[in-house]
């Protein structure tokens, strides 16, 4: 932690003040010193620091017993803070090594700078975690036994095993979502612990899970041997009360690194980044500190993205919100087609220039093609809402789980409903993942097809039933309808990681899951071909979410959230490219004004298809949002709270939008 300081600028006055604790052991100097000038910002959180160390220099060189013992006790607590300060530093070039295909340029002085730049949130964490060490220390001066042993070391357990635990997520995670660790595990463990990890092999979760074991009892051990290098003096001796009120003090002052001073902001994610490269910046940050500010923006939606007062937040939004109808083209041939709405996981647009998805790339010249269409998220969970209720997506949580607002949400099922169409979901998946039935029945469907309705022998892979099974089962209750019309919604699932899929066309792994997709919707459609429903058919190919080829794609590239639409079927008109820029949750309003149907209620789905209307895309991702129109083309990062893609002209036209936009649309999550 000196070492830490040399870089740093120290003023004359706090020269005086290592001076004046020359002698005591530099782990008191340099963490009090670090704590100074790495956190305390206002010249009132600079003066306590000061006044503390002040003190302690004096306690320190005194003599006699009860001296000593504060000594023993001071010099514990700071030894137990610098230990999981140093831990959590530590943890910084271990991500960098493991990820080191995702930063090839990243030496040695970028590490150094990782460590120093995520300084100030590891000093906030450690904060945390040397809370309650050291009221256990405060608690010891005047008793002392088996009880707060036995306390402090189920406490060092818990906190090494979070230590771990959040580590190891974040080391395996950050490769597949490209964010710091957040709430988004939790929620998708405990909703269903098969499917959040269906992602990954089994040998893989027991090989995490042994190493966030052992990195648990490292760090026990570690802690134990720390704490208990300063137990040879006895507690019993005078002075208590003035012990107390310093170690009372000394524990109190923890709240400067954990709030990060004393003035009007407090400690934040963005107080790491510092670099254009994100991934460095994502390294700097402590994946705890990420953790629970992500658990802290569940529930308050109304003081989250306020970037201007609620009337021009207002007036700038009304433009972008427009619900009717009046100019729309007519594309179909009938106006109460049987709908298909088909929700392929995981295609992205770059998918469409391989060899992959022969079907799709027929097709696109067939029906109707969304040239230019984005996915509002990077999760099914959040895409799905966008697509059935037209809804955007939120950069920090999904609405799915909070049954009471998703409830009063409307939706394209809801709305169709209500004249006249049958509903029915297929999934052959767990229905009950990231609490999706719940959101499903609240929209209308009683009729739910999942896992739970096939074979145990038909469930071969880790997200269930492989989507020709699901398709198959689709096609076997058409053959008995007779009435209509119909709306049914397929979500495959097969093109997800591992990949595993019952079709070998492509050497590459991903490739050939995407090609195996392609072919069953392709069995699909050829099948509703030789029905005699397919003229009034309308076939909807919507991807769920961000597509996931080709891998690795950064979250400031534009596209890596371009997606294919595509409408087919006896009741298209004639083949038709729309040129317009569009999101997933326009789609609602699109398709009812085809229909003839108003969408009032929808009030952030626009119809893509209407001359009047805005046409713009916006998406988002963990705490950034992004704007698309023929004209420019923006991603804005709310945590540096910079534009990381320009592309066009009238930035500030475009940026003010964008945050009008999203504040009007946590403004609506609140009241809902």
């Amino acid at each position: 932690m000196v070492t830490v300081l040399q870089g740093a600028s120290i003023k004359p006055k706090e020269k005086r003040l290592v001076q004046l604790g020359a002698g005591l052991p530099r782990i008191g100097v340099g963490l009090l010193l670090s704590i100074n000038v790495n956190v305390s910002k206002s010249r009132v959180g600079r003066k306590t620091v000061s006044a503390l160390f002040a003190y302690f220099c004096i306690v320190y060189k005194r003599d006699g017993h009860s001296n000593q013992l504060m000594k023993t006790n001071t010099l514990k607590f700071l030894a137990v803070y610098a230990a999981w300060v140093m831990l959590f530093a530590l943890q910084k070039p271990c991500f960098m090594l493991w990820h080191h295909a995702l930063m090839p340029t990243a030496g040695v002085g970028d590490v150094w700078q990782v460590m120093l730049h995520g300084l100030s949130l590891d000093l906030s964490v450690a904060g945390y975690f040397s809370v309650v060490p050291g009221l256990l220390i405060l608690t010891e001066t005047w008793c002392r036994g088996r009880v707060t042993r036995w306390i402090g070391r189920g406490y060092d357990a818990l906190a090494a095993l979070l230590f771990a635990v959040t580590f190891c997520l974040n080391l395996v995670l950050y490769g597949y979502w490209g964010f710091p660790l957040d709430v988004t595990p939790l929620f998708y463990f405990f909703s269903s612990p098969a499917d959040a990890v269906a992602s990954v092999s089994v040998w893989t979760v027991i090989v995490g899970c042994a190493i966030a074991l052992l990195l648990a009892t490292g760090v026990f051990l570690l802690m134990q041997k720390v704490e208990h290098g300063f137990d040879g003096l006895s507690p019993n001796g005078g002075r208590r009360i003035g012990r107390s009120v310093l170690q009372l003090v000394l524990t109190g002052a923890l709240l400067l690194p954990i709030r990060g001073g004393v003035g009007v902001s407090v400690m934040n994610v963005g107080e790491a980044y510092f670099s254009k490269d994100m991934r460095l910046n994502h390294a700097a940050v402590n994946p705890v500190f990420s953790l629970m500010e992500s658990l802290s923006k569940q529930e308050d939606f109304a003081s989250q993205y306020r970037f201007m007062d609620e009337g021009e937040a207002e007036r700038v939004c009304r433009p972008l919100l427009y619900t009717r109808s009046d100019s729309t083209e007519r594309l179909l041939t009938v106006q109460r087609p049987d709908i298909y709405i088909v929700i392929l996981e995981s295609f992205s647009r770059e998918l469409m220039k391989t060899r992959a998805v022969p079907n799709m790339n027929r097709w696109d010249k067939e029906g109707v093609f969304f040239e230019h269409f984005y996915a509002n998220s990077f999760r099914t969970d959040r895409g799905i809402v966008s697509i059935l209720s037209g809804y955007p997506a939120q950069p920090t949580t999904s609405l799915m789980k909070y049954t009471r607002k998703v409830n009063h949400l409307p939706s394209i099922a809801g709305t169709l409903n209500r004249q006249g169409y049958g509903l029915k979901y297929y999934y052959g998946g767990d229905a009950d993942f990231t609490n999706m039935r719940a959101y499903l029945t609240g929209m209308g469907f009683t009729d739910i097809v999942s896992d739970k309705d096939f074979p145990l022998k038909s469930r071969l892979s880790k997200w269930g039933v492989p989507d020709h099974l699901v398709f198959e089962r689709l096609q076997n209750d058409l053959k008995g309808e007779t009435g209509g019309p119909l709306l049914r919604v397929i979500q495959t699932s097969s093109s997800h990681e591992p990949f595993d899929v019952p079709f070998r066309r492509l050497g590459n792994k991903v490739l050939n899951a995407f090609a195996y997709t392609d072919d069953c919707v392709g069995r699909f459609v050829a099948f509703l071909k030789r029905t005699g429903r397919w003229k009034r058919s309308l076939v909807v190919l919507v991807p769920d979410h961000q597509g996931c080829y080709p891998e690795h794609l950064s979250e400031f590239s534009l596209a890596h959230y371009q997606i294919p639409m595509i409408w087919l079927g006896g009741a298209v008109k004639s083949p038709f490219t729309v040129e317009n820029y569009g999101s997933q949750h326009d789609l609602a309003a699109t398709l009812l004004g085809q229909m003839g149907i108003g969408h009032e209620n929808f009030r952030f789905s626009k119809d893509m298809l209407d001359r009047k209307a805005p046409h713009f895309a916006f998406f988002t991702f963990p705490d950034l949002w992004g704007l698309a129109t023929q004209e420019q083309r923006m991603i804005y990062d709310n945590v540096s709270k910079k534009v990381m893609l320009d592309e066009g002209n009238g930035r500030h036209d475009l940026e003010r939008q964008g945050k009008a936009y999203l504040q009007e649309l946590y403004n609506d999550i609140a009241q809902r």
